[in-house]
């Protein structure tokens, strides 16, 4: 067999593999003595067919399946031979495989880059720590009253806070539009669920008030084929109802599942519940940090197939999300591949850097703290034993939470060895600014 490797790119390869006639002949003849003991040929006996019988019979048919395997044979041994490592399937063309002229083809396919990692003791890592204080406790508590809030029908004109009823229809260019009617709706005025302008539209408007809305749907909207077009909203207001906050008493806690205790009680249990919150949002900012560290301080070739194949695996979930929700994913600019590469590059890139930095630091997946994980996801469910069966009657299940603990141990591994300066913030700044405002 005779191997040459050309060179298209950085992380492109081309394999040219030749085998003699030689080679296949003697398998052939092989192939075809061996059938000659099992196969039936009129005029002759099992196993006294003459070979040159067999060779006219199942010659070509037997060489064709030799040439099939051959190809695959070479393909992994001149893999092998040439150290190399594909990142997919090849394409293979052409193949040359004509009778007495052996077997030669060309394997094209990309190649894994070679990851040489920055040192880490260059990094610098933000670790963050939250305290929760008694305000804390007290604006979560009124954003869960402002959740429950009810609203009573007033006869006034709306103002901010509000709930209207509402029947409207939009249309663009005259002509009404998917999606862009509704009888009986109910929007909180301030809420800001619709776009701009349609809110204020309906302040203080009272109960059988029309109102026309000419307004612009924002240019990056969710639906592409609506984002930056103008359009007007005939609507029609049906009620008017005020908001009122629940009190702090027994029957808002029980729906907390707070049952005794009073308001100290429950008070204990939303601080509780912040904790954890806090330690896994801790967590994952911790992550989110070190991994954009390792991926800014590290440039490396990506290999396009992984970065498409990322992409399409990333379109999937979205479609399977959307049609989960309800939502028709046909217009939602799911076709914007260059925003969706450029997330891809960054999960492939990551994802390389990850596996190099777990394999210099010898970090093997711990069979405890996967137990360990998959008890404390499980702790939630009502027959908890079920949950953790389920992890472990599936490979793939297993094997997503083993990837999450390696990614846990490879990040702590990684902040020992950075630069690491620990830094306080606020539980609403943890959370996201905003999560606990009004």
């Amino acid at each position: 067999m005779q191997v040459t490797v050309e060179k298209p790119s950085n992380l492109e390869r081309k394999l040219i593999v030749e085998v003699p006639e030689e080679d296949i002949d003697i398998k052939v003849t092989a192939r075809l003595k061996e059938l000659s003991k099992t196969v039936k040929v009129d005029g002759f006996r099992p196993g006294k067919i003459p070979f040159t019988v067999m060779k006219q019979r199942f010659g070509p048919r037997v060489r064709d399946e030799v040439v099939g395997e051959v190809l695959r044979q070479s393909y992994g041994e001149a893999l092998n031979e040439q150290d190399l490592r594909p990142v997919a399937d090849p394409v293979i063309d052409p193949v040359e495989a004509k009778k007495g002229e052996g077997l030669k083809f060309t394997a094209a396919f990309e190649v894994f880059p070679d990851v040489a990692l920055n040192p880490f003791d260059e990094l610098k890592i933000e670790r963050a720590s939250c305290e929760i204080s008694d305000a804390d406790v007290d604006t979560m508590i009124e954003t869960l009253k402002k959740q429950h809030k009810t609203f009573t029908e007033v006869e006034r004109p709306s103002q901010d806070g509000d709930q209207v009823t509402i029947d409207f229809i939009g249309r663009i260019d005259g002509e009404p539009f998917e999606g862009g009617e509704a009888e009986g709706f109910e929007l909180e005025l301030g809420a800001g669920l619709m776009i701009d302008g349609f809110e204020d539209g309906l302040m203080g408007k009272s109960a059988g008030d029309d109102a026309k809305l000419s307004l612009t749907f924002p240019e990056k909207y969710q639906n592409a084929e609506l984002a930056g077009k103008a359009v007007e909203f005939d609507a029609k207001v049906q009620k008017v109802a005020e908001s009122a906050l629940p009190a702090l008493d027994g029957e808002f806690f029980k729906k907390f599942g707070v049952e005794e205790g009073g308001e100290e009680a429950f008070r204990k249990d939303i601080r509780e519940n912040m904790e954890r919150e806090r330690e896994r949002a801790l967590k994952q900012k911790l992550s989110r940090d070190v991994l954009d560290q390792l991926h800014d301080a590290n440039t490396l070739d990506l290999p396009k197939s992984l970065v498409d194949n990322e992409v399409q695996r990333m379109r999937q979930q979205t479609i399977q999300n959307m049609v989960q929700r309800g939502i028709n994913p046909a217009n939602m600019g799911l076709d914007d591949n260059e925003a969706m590469a450029e997330a891809a590059s960054k999960r492939v890139k990551l994802g390389l850097l990850m596996a190099e930095m777990i394999k210099q630091a010898e970090i093997k997946p711990d069979s405890a703290k996967v137990r360990e994980t998959i008890d404390n996801m499980a702790a939630s469910y009502e027959d908890s034993a079920a949950v953790v069966k389920w992890y472990y009657d599936d490979p793939q299940r297993l094997r997503d939470i083993e990837a999450m603990c390696l990614e846990e141990e490879a990040v702590s591994w990684l902040v020992e060895k950075a630069q690491t300066t620990d830094v306080k913030i606020s539980f609403d700044d943890l959370m996201n600014p905003g999560q606990t405002d009004s």
